[in-house]
């Protein structure tokens, strides 16, 4: 009588396949908690407009991530002080955060989120800061007379240090003249 040692009571399964594995489904939403910045972004960024955005594609494709997607991953990575390309890809890769922003889409690559800043992003984003800033007075976030405020300080300071400038541009000029 020959008696088996080891039982498998399991099969396995990744004997056939070396680069196979089992997925399961993860919800993430479960994972995240509800007062988490990441949802706030994601919120915020659906309510925009963003047509001058979309406006410097061409086209899209099917499965990537869309521009709304990669401008809430580059405002949640810079909230992170996350700003290099590749590091924003690990982060994609590896985060749940970054994962539930891109909504099940594949993570971009390193060279798809600099051409994002740098061609798409870049063309219209002081459209996209203006909105914000419009949203944020709305929300009660931001008041509005502070900002003025700041503009006219700053104006009525250009205005002194032109004066000052000139003031000082005129006295070296009548001191040279009485040497």
């Amino acid at each position: 009588m020959f008696m088996r040692l080891n039982k498998i009571l399991q099969g396995d399964y990744t004997v056939s396949s070396l680069y196979h594995q089992i997925k399961l489904p993860l919800d993430i939403e479960i994972s995240i908690p509800s007062d988490d910045p990441v949802r706030l972004v994601s919120a915020f960024v659906e309510e925009m407009n963003l047509s001058d955005l979309y406006g410097t594609y061409d086209s899209t494709r099917k499965n990537q991530a869309t521009p709304r997607q990669m401008l809430k991953i580059v405002i949640y990575a810079a909230m992170n002080r996350i700003y290099s390309s590749r590091d924003i890809e690990s982060a994609c890769k590896r985060d749940i955060n970054f994962m539930y922003l891109l909504d099940g889409a594949p993570a971009p690559d390193h060279s798809t989120i600099a051409r994002f800043i740098s061609i798409h992003l870049s063309q219209c984003a002081k459209q996209i800061m203006a909105q914000v800033g419009t949203i944020l007075l709305e929300l009660g976030e931001i008041s509005g007379g502070r900002i003025i405020r700041k503009r006219e300080r700053r104006h009525e300071l250009q205005k002194i240090s032109v004066s000052w400038k000139r003031k000082c541009s005129c006295t070296e000029h009548t001191s040279g003249n009485r040497l």
